[in-house]
């Protein structure tokens, strides 16, 4: 028997990204936790939050001298929705991060495709290691646009067209490009979010720089803001200390 697909829908188009903090499990009293103990032994909370300056100056250490397991005893899961290759990107970071993908084998792929915005730099200049992207003109924007979008709906016509002859979805999704929405759950700890966002962000405040793709940056964005609110103190001594993993 050979599944049947649904009727077929209408692609749509999208030059943003989502990112959503799902659970959690993390707070600065975590790295003060793992921290204490190897000197104090067990604390209470109360016992930590009662030197507020010496929590932060701990951290700040911790972060300085690059002591870094103190900061892997959290965890945060985010639901991410992106272009599957920024998920081919994000899965080079592999210690300390676990990923559940939706499956092209088990459901049927919904059109949801990936167009740069006006804001996305779409020209490379100069040579590997020395390049930089600059906006590009409105006829390469209008480009860009047009030929995305027909190369989208003409993969997904192919799609459907194998999915309604009976061919399996495990099959029939290698005709779709690499533009497509997936969405995934990952989860981290702060230590390995820390170093995901020193390769994968710009800032100002980085000591190493990085050169990271836009659509990438976009999710790592996201995913920091979320953090900032958990750990402000870690956060802050990670900006602080040139925004290298500990």
């Amino acid at each position: 028997m050979t599944d049947t697909p649904a009727e077929s829908a209408k692609p749509s188009f999208r030059s943003d990204v989502t990112v959503e903090l799902v659970k959690c499990s993390a707070a600065d009293s975590d790295v003060l936790w793992a921290a204490r103990v190897s000197t104090a032994g067990e604390q209470s909370l109360e016992e930590l939050q009662k030197d507020p300056e010496r929590s932060k100056g701990l951290i700040n250490y911790l972060m300085r001298d690059r002591h870094g397991s103190p900061f892997e005893h959290n965890s945060m899961t985010f639901f991410i929705s992106a272009p599957i290759f920024v998920f081919r990107e994000f899965m080079r970071h592999r210690v300390g991060w676990s990923y559940n993908e939706e499956s092209g084998r088990y459901r049927e792929l919904q059109p949801v495709f990936y167009v740069p915005g006006e804001d996305r730099k779409l020209v490379q200049e100069g040579r590997p290691g020395r390049y930089r992207f600059v906006p590009g003109s409105a006829e390469q924007q209008a480009v860009t646009g047009r030929v995305m979008e027909e190369s989208y709906r003409q993969a997904y016509e192919a799609y459907q067209e194998m999915l309604a002859s009976g061919i399996a979805r495990e099959v029939a999704r290698s005709v779709l490009p690499v533009g497509l929405f997936s969405s995934m759950y990952a989860t981290c700890n702060a230590r390995s979010l820390m170093h995901f966002l020193g390769l994968r962000t710009q800032h100002e405040q980085a000591s190493v720089p990085s050169f990271p793709q836009r659509e990438i940056e976009m999710v790592g964005e996201r995913m920091e803001a979320e953090w900032a609110k958990l750990m402000p103190l870690t956060y802050a001594a990670f900006n602080a200390n040139g925004r290298v993993a500990p």
